[in-house]
């Protein structure tokens, strides 16, 4: 028995001691990047590089403030946007998938699961095309549009999944209350489904946060770009001006990263609802 324990005990550090350093790889390129955002650029070029910012400076910061603050700002709206515009559509349509006996229901999913395989650069042309016609082009509304192809279709599979969980004895009860099938969505079914709204919404809101493609297809003008396309042109222009480029890249990571922190205990629920029924 000692020795079963000896074993099982080493086996646990063994996976302790992997799992850490699994950890300290995956984590090492945000470091950096922290790091090298706080040291001065000439710094940066010395070698052997150094490990920690031995001469902090914020003037990275301050660049990175003066010349992507707008377009955080921009991508914070488009963001923002996407997701309500996202579980708008998307949560009436998996309630209607989820619950009502609807003869293209099938098809309905099936085409869901098609739309998110189409490659990204054909869509980003067709809308190219479509938005030439429509005066849509350099418009953070046609972006939200464009955007919300990823994430309503994903969203919408998605909540199907735990809106079925959802009891029917409790839809019938608010039937014979006398509620209607809006009232009953409204005030029954969006509530108890909160952790799959809420994990619909952040994939939707990461979806536009980090979105480049139709962003640098859709957009030209300074005064609409979003922050990936904002970096993409300042790392072009500014090629040696690493601590700006360095911090512009932590500013436009923490907004995502609160996001994951403060939802990460809905996420679980929201993912795996529905995954033990059929």
């Amino acid at each position: 028995m000692p020795t079963a324990q000896a074993r099982f005990r080493g086996s646990a550090w063994g996976h302790t001691v992997f799992a850490l350093v699994l950890v300290a790889v995956f984590l090492f390129p945000l470091y950096w990047m922290v790091n090298a955002s706080l040291q001065p650029g000439h710094a940066l070029l010395s070698i052997p590089p150094k490990w920690f910012p031995t001469e902090p400076t914020l003037d990275g910061y301050r660049a990175a403030f003066d010349t992507q603050g707008r377009h955080l700002v921009i991508s914070l709206f488009v963001a923002c946007g996407n997701v309500v515009l996202t579980l708008a559509l998307a949560a009436p349509l998996a309630w209607a998938l989820a619950k009502f006996r609807l003869r293209w229901a099938a098809l309905m999913l099936f085409v869901l699961l098609i739309v998110q395989m189409v490659p990204g650069i054909v869509k980003a042309n067709s809308f190219f095309t479509l938005y030439s016609e429509l005066g849509l082009l350099n418009n953070t509304i046609g972006l939200m549009l464009a955007q919300s192809t990823l994430s309503v279709p994903f969203a919408a599979v998605l909540l199907r999944a735990q809106l079925r969980d959802i009891p029917g004895e409790v839809i019938e009860a608010a039937a014979l209350d006398g509620a209607g099938h809006w009232r009953t969505f409204l005030r029954i079914v969006l509530p108890m489904s909160r952790n799959g709204l809420i994990t619909a919404g952040l994939f939707a809101f990461l979806f536009s946060w980090a979105d480049f493609l139709f962003a640098i297809t859709l957009t030209s003008r300074e005064a609409v770009t979003p922050v990936t396309v904002g970096i993409y042109r300042f790392m072009g222009a500014n090629a040696t001006d690493w601590n700006a480029l360095m911090a512009s890249a932590v500013l436009a990571s923490i907004p995502a990263a609160i996001l994951l922190v403060i939802a990460q205990r809905y996420i679980a629920v929201g993912v795996t609802g529905g995954s033990v029924k059929d």
